[in-house]
This record gives C-alpha cells, sequence and structure tokens, in this order.
C-alpha cells in the first residue's frame, strides 16, 4: 500500500485525493495521537490555518469539525503562511497544529500537514501511528467533552511581530535604505510578508497579492520567478524575493535580475552567522539535491556541510539531533533555528536583507562567493517512480558518472510529492548537464514505463 504521508504532509487533487472525508478522519486520528500525555483535567487545544486557496475553505471547516469531535478546542488562524501556524503553536502551547495548504502546487490541489507540539513537524514514526488509527472505531467525548471552535485574529500580527523581532533590532529600522519587490505568489504571505518588511525598514514594491481563491501560485511566486526578474529592473530595486503559496520556502534575484537559488541564499546565511560566532559546530545542513558549488564554496569559508534526504523535514530532524542551528533546501526552504522551527520564506527574506545591510554589500556581490555548478533537472512523468534502482537505469547512471569524471554527478530519486522520477545531473557546462539529464531520462522511460 502506498503510504499516505509524502514529504511534506497529504497532498493531492483537492475534492478528488483530499477529500473533506479524508479531511475529518485524519483530523480526528490525528488528534486522536498528537494529544497523548496531555495533562488531565486540562483541554487541549489545536491551531488551524491555511493558504488562499477556494478549497481551503471546505477543508479547514471539515479538519475544524473533525478536531472538535475528537475532544480538542480549535483556535482558527485563518489564512497564515505555513511557518506562521508553527509559530503560533509554539507560542500558544497548543498540542499541535494544521495547515491546509499545497504550497507551490497549482490552485486545484490541496494538502494536509501536521505540526506537533512546539511547532515542529512530524517523523515518520507519529505518522505511522496517525494511519494506524485513521479508520479505528474508538470511544467519542459527547456531550460538554466535545472541543469548541473559535477565531484567533491576533495570529496574524503576533507572527509579524515575531519576525521583525528575530533580527535583533528592536527599536531599529535595520533594513532602511533596501527596495526590495516582494513576489507573494497571490498566497498566504500577502499581507505578512509585505508587513514584515516594512516595519523592518525596507521600502517594498508588492506585487501577486491579490488573492481571489484561485490565483495562488499561477504564473507568479518561487515557481515562476520571470514577472520578479521583469520588475525588479524595471523599479531599479535591490533586490526581490518570492515566495510559494504558504510561504515557507524564499527565492530572491539581483538588482539586475538574476536567480539566487536557495544554495546561495543558505551559503550567504552561513557566511555571516559564522563571521557573527553563531554558526553552531560551523555546520550548514542540506540535501543531496544541493549543489556541488556549495559545498566548495563552504569548504572555502571551513564551513562543514552534512547532507540529508529530500524534504526540509529531514534536514530539520539533522539540525534538532546534532544542535545545528541552519540548514535547507536548493528550492528556497531555510531553516534558522535560533528564530523558528521550520523553514519561513519571510523570515529567510528578512535576514537576507540584513545581511545585505551589515556588510554593506550588494545581493549580487554576496552570492558571487556561492557559485553554482550548472544543472539540469528534468521530471519523468507517467513512470513508476519506485523504481529507481532498476538495474538498467543504475546502469546508465554509472555510465553517466564514469563520463563526468569527477566534475559533476547524477542523482535519481522518486518525488515525494508527485507521480514522478527526478533525474538530476550537475557538470561543467549546461550543455553537457542537459544532454546527459536528457539521456538518463529517456532509459528511465523506456525501463519504468507504466
Amino acid at each position: 500500500m502506498t503510504r499516505l504521508f509524502g514529504t511534506d504532509g497529504v497532498r493531492g487533487l483537492a475534492n478528488s485525493d483530499i477529500s473533506a472525508r479524508l479531511a475529518l478522519q485524519l483530523s480526528v486520528a490525528g488528534s486522536r495521537v498528537l494529544t497523548r500525555g496531555w495533562p488531565e483535567g486540562k483541554r487541549p487545544f489545536a491551531v488551524v490555518g491555511r493558504d488562499t486557496r477556494v478549497s481551503g475553505e471546505f477543508l479547514s471547516a471539515a479538519i475544524s469539525a473533525g478536531i472538535a469531535s475528537a475532544g480538542v478546542d480549535v483556535l482558527d488562524a485563518g489564512m497564515l503562511p505555513t511557518p506562521g501556524i508553527a509559530s503560533v503553536v509554539a507560542d500558544t502551547g497548543a498540542a499541535f497544529g494544521v495547515v491546509i495548504s499545497a504550497s507551490h502546487n497549482p490552485m486545484p490541489d490541496n494538502g494536509i500537514k501536521f505540526f506537533a507540539a512546539g511547532g515542529t513537524k512530524l517523523d515518520d514514526a507519529v505518522e505511522d501511528s496517525i494511519l494506524a488509527v485513521l479508520d479505528e472505531d474508538w470511544t467519542r467525548p459527547t456531550g460538554a467533552e466535545v472541543g469548541r471552535i473559535s477565531r484567533y485574529p491576533a495570529a496574524a500580527d503576533e507572527y509579524t511581530e515575531n519576525l521583525v523581532r528575530s533580527l535583533d533590532a528592536e527599536g531599529t529600522r535595520p533594513l532602511s535604505g533596501l527596495k526590495v519587490v516582494v513576489d507573494c505568489a497571490h498566497g498566504a504571505a500577502s499581507v505578512v510578508g509585505p508587513a514584515a518588511l516594512r516595519q523592518a525598514g525596507a521600502e517594498v514594491i508588492v506585487s501577486a497579492a491579490e488573492p481571489d481563491g484561485f490565483n495562488i501560485n499561477d504564473g507568479v511566486g518561487s515557481t515562476h520567478l520571470e514577472p520578479l526578474q521583469r520588475l525588479v529592473v524595471e523599479t531599479q530595486s535591490d533586490l526581490g524575493v518570492a515566495f510559494d503559496g504558504d510561504a515557507d520556502r524564499c527565492l530572491a534575484v539581483d538588482s539586475l535580475g538574476r536567480v539566487i537559488n536557495g544554495d546561495q541564499l543558505m551559503g550567504i546565511l552561513a557566511i555571516g552567522l559564522k563571521e557573527l560566532g553563531e554558526l553552531t559546530g560551523n555546520t550548514l545542513v542540506t540535501t543531496v539535491m544541493s549543489n556541488l558549488g556549495l559545498r566548495h564554496a563552504m569548504d572555502k569559508y571551513s564551513i562543514e556541510t552534512v547532507q540529508t534526504a529530500v524534504g526540509d523535514r529531514y534536514v530539520l530532524e539533522r539540525m534538532l539531533a546534532d544542535g545545528y542551528v541552519l540548514g535547507g533546501e536548493q528550492s528556497g526552504h531555510v531553516l534558522m533555528l535560533d528564530h523558528g522551527t521550520t523553514g519561513d520564506g519571510v523570515q529567510t527574506a528578512l535576514h537576507l536583507m540584513k545581511r545585505m545591510a551589515d556588510s554593506k554589500r550588494t545581493l549580487a556581490d554576496l552570492a558571487a562567493e556561492i557559485p553554482q555548478l550548472p544543472q539540469a533537472l528534468v521530471n519523468v512523468k507517467g513512470v513508476d517512480k519506485y523504481g529507481v534502482d532498476h538495474p538498467q537505469v543504475a546502469a546508465e547512471v554509472n555510465a553517466v558518472e564514469t563520463e563526468l569524471e569527477g566534475s559533476g554527478r547524477v542523482l535519481l530519486r522518486a518525488s515525494g510529492t508527485e507521480a514522478l522520477i527526478r533525474v538530476m545531473v550537475e557538470a561543467e557546462t549546461e550543455d553537457i548537464a542537459q544532454a546527459q539529464a536528457e539521456r538518463l531520462a529517456a532509459n528511465v522511460k523506456e525501463h519504468l514505463a507504466l
């Protein structure tokens, strides 16, 4: 049986894969598991929030109904970024939190993510415990024992204040003098993203911040950077930042409109933290998707890099296990555990700009310290995504790696959120990387076609 949870919650087509019935079942099961150990005599409560998708309205209602039916009170935070829900869970002492979002996916999709007490993502064992009781009969609370549902309108302001406070510059406006274009993807950061940057002193030009329930991620945001690149150049801004639909990731462009990816953002922040003596263990935690250029740059600054499987939850697990404070993914998930519990796009933008202000350097200058090897990524659909170890596929991978002669690398992996295999090749030139990636993609299609 295919595991219901992917690398970032449960995700799929809203009202088909992600139905109100599934949302209700998951919220009941999650409530039962995530309130274990809650003090007797004290009613547990949970925080629920969502992104701007129209399907989030009925799914949020189903989630809240399920939680309340399990005897847990609900604080409905409304539209708020995923890291904002994590922040509220931690600040209020909630038993858990639930976010209804499909992140960077198209509008018709939606998803359900849980946060444990303290605002941390669930590990595989806890998710398995939820699945184990998903359809289990049990004695439900009745009468006065059922939960209550109430609005929590202060959530957005409290989260925004926490973001600005993370800059450790109380009473000042540390980003004064910087002009930034903010692409909110018509998503959950449409209000709090620009607000936090303005409160920190930046001059903010807002883009894609008019959500209507249907336009989230539609040609904008961190997966569609072209409009942001044009607007940064047109407005002569110092930089641009782009969030995805739930604002747990951030990518940037410099003043000339050149893309600064998650690896470069992590590298810039790591060097800055090391200079301040705040990079615990002089270590940056990345995933196997991070570019070799990041590793080479970190070596130059005597910063260690450790790798995990793809998924910010696995980065987080490694960071917590070894006490590291900085990690993330090439896609723009950046975790700064001195300031939060999960990837946070707005927080990343704030600290990136603070690094620019403190160093008095341009983003282009800072990013130049993290050169990237050309990288090609091909998504192969219509194949058995669990067959990446097929002998003939593995043989072709070995052949390509031999031809690269140590000047690049190959990675094949099953997507954690979609039905496809991702083929990634790094090489000395873009042409070589693309040609080898297409070669491997054709091999995967040939031997793993459904």
